[in-house]
């Protein structure tokens, strides 16, 4: 047996281990940071001394050294939208003289986790992210803390403290049900989408604030769905059952859309005369359905072009705008005239 084995060297692991905090927080004891408490940091410390630890500086700011990759976590690239987005987003973070890394979570929130964690391991210079379902303002701030800038796209973490680059959805939502209302319609439905997102309760909002300007006091239905075709069809299918007497549909996507529309050719209804259809996004196939879809246009260039002003606002350490709110417009064709 070999008693002259040289002893395993100390690490911020074991610092951890000892003082019983996260790894995140004796990095920030070592790099002086004010982000810590008091108790932790004599926590900290006192395993520090214990144990041994020796900090190694260069080797720290070698590892802290940016590179020039920027983590695109897009939220579901199988949605036509979403790749529009991320399209527009690569041209602009090129221009920057960066380097997009864009990885998909397919709304995940256990893979967002897993794939920042890894992408955290390449020093990324930024995280633009469309974040998953149930994302805490807890976690987003963390990110921030352990020195990652973070940029919200498309969806808001409410009073996380990452800059957030939004759609108006209220107006689009607003814009499309008054255009339904000033036909004279009066039974109206919003179909689509999951409370767990923010742009959920967003585009809700405007088709029930645009109820209330025209003083609509009856309930309209209002049924939630995964945000896929699949979703559109249960959608439709629910407030058939439950409102076959709905005269038009406001809903929470094209994507939705295409699968109500579906829906109600298997009901012998047809879309756009039976029952009037908007959607939201946008997307090219929709000005090739039959009937054409009507839809709140959001510009996914636009949305690239100002979340990589707000990315370089960052990287020369200037404080974006905390809430940037792009236009919307409204599309109008066969399915809601």
């Amino acid at each position: 047996m070999n008693n002259n084995k040289k002893p395993d060297k100390v690490t911020i692991f074991d610092v951890a281990r000892e003082a019983q905090v996260s790894k995140s927080t004796v990095s920030l004891v070592l790099t002086h940071s004010d982000k810590v408490s008091d108790k932790s940091r004599e926590k900290v410390l006192t395993a520090i001394d214990k144990l041994g630890y020796v900090y190694n500086r260069d080797a720290a700011a070698l590892r802290s050294k940016r590179s020039n990759l920027v983590a695109v976590v897009i939220n579901d690239l199988t949605n036509p939208y979403s790749a529009q987005l991320a399209v527009g987003l690569e041209k602009h973070i090129y221009a920057l003289g960066l380097v997009p890394m864009l990885v998909n979570t397919s709304e995940d929130l256990t893979r967002q986790l897993q794939v920042v964690n890894t992408l955290k391991e390449y020093n990324v210079s930024a995280f633009v992210m469309v974040p998953a379902p149930g994302t805490t303002m807890e976690w987003v701030n963390q990110l921030i803390d352990s020195g990652f800038p973070v940029i919200n796209i498309m969806r808001e973490i409410p009073y996380s403290n990452a800059p957030c680059i939004l759609p108006d959805n209220q107006k689009g939502t607003h814009l499309a049900t008054l255009h339904l209302l000033d036909q004279g319609l009066e039974r109206l439905a919003f179909l689509g989408g999951t409370p767990d997102i923010s742009d959920y309760h967003e585009r809700l909002g405007g088709f029930r604030s645009a109820l209330a300007l025209r003083q609509m006091t009856q309930p309209m239905p209002e049924i939630t769905a995964q945000t896929n075709r699949q979703g559109g069809r249960e959608a439709f299918s629910t407030l058939y059952a439950q409102a076959p007497n709905t005269q038009a549909v406001v809903c929470f996507s094209d994507v939705i859309a295409y699968g109500v529309m579906e829906a109600m050719r298997e009901h012998g209804l047809v879309p756009g005369k039976d029952i009037k259809v908007v959607g939201f996004d946008d997307l090219a196939d929709s000005r090739l359905m039959k009937p054409a879809l009507s839809s709140v246009r959001i510009d996914a260039d636009d949305i690239g072009k100002r979340t990589c002003q707000a990315l370089a606002e960052i990287i020369n350490k200037s404080q974006p705008a905390v809430r940037t709110l792009v236009d919307v417009s409204l599309q109008l064709r066969e399915s809601s005239v």
